[in-house]
């Protein structure tokens, strides 16, 4: 599979049969040119996750592409007048060849007296888990975690501790817009400093395909 990392939360996912972005929201850049996307899958409602300035163009230019969101980032896309299937954890949806499982159901608390949104979590087969604004944990085995790195709902600590429980092949930090660069750099070390055995950190360069 390839991975390229457009910002933020926002990553294209490439294997046999699929490409998959997920969450093109307002703090990444670069996607607006991608063709021949077969899915686009939103994990919730937030802008740096969903960017409806800029998705129009996106989806002229993949006028068969489907697009998959939670209700909330449904509720955005139904006044923003795009056409989309709604999906709620439990739910496996089709995109391209690939299979892709729903988890999770809340965003993480960013502060208890603002309300409770929803958040999807997508698992792609095996190979790829996108959490979105949650610590989802899955059942299956994952070969790459895109691996929060920063956020008003999260401390460095809780990024290590799940990292930890999902233990996959190989984390890549994402949802790291936030931060500041010599902040980034720190997560990254503790990343790789306290990661479990057999987990490799892998920071992808803006724009860059990698093979996994």
């Amino acid at each position: 599979m390839k991975i390229t990392h457009f910002g933020h939360a926002c990553v294209l996912f490439e294997a046999p049969g699929a490409r998959l972005l997920f969450d093109p929201g307002a703090y990444a850049s670069g996607f607006e040119e991608l063709r021949d996307l077969d899915a686009i899958l939103f994990t919730h409602e937030h802008p740096d996750h969903l960017d409806t300035e800029r998705l129009p163009a996106l989806l002229n230019a993949n006028p068969d592409v489907q697009v998959i969101t939670n209700p909330g980032g449904g509720e955005r896309l139904r006044e923003a007048g795009v056409n989309h299937h709604t999906v709620n954890p439990g739910d496996t949806v089709e995109a391209g060849e690939s299979t892709v499982k729903v988890l999770g159901g809340d965003h993480a608390v960013i502060h208890r007296d603002l309300p409770c949104l929803g958040n999807n979590g997508y698992l792609v087969t095996d190979l790829l888990l996108h959490p979105g604004d949650a610590f989802v944990v899955p059942d299956d085995a994952v070969r790459v975690l895109l691996l929060p790195a920063g956020g008003p709902w999260m401390k460095v600590s809780e990024s290590i501790d799940y990292l930890r429980s999902v233990a996959p092949q190989a984390a890549v930090p994402i949802h790291q817009a936030g931060l500041a660069d010599v902040h980034q750099q720190l997560h990254y070390q503790l990343f790789r400093g306290l990661a479990p055995s057999g987990t490799e950190i892998h920071v992808l360069d803006h724009g860059v395909t990698t093979d996994f």
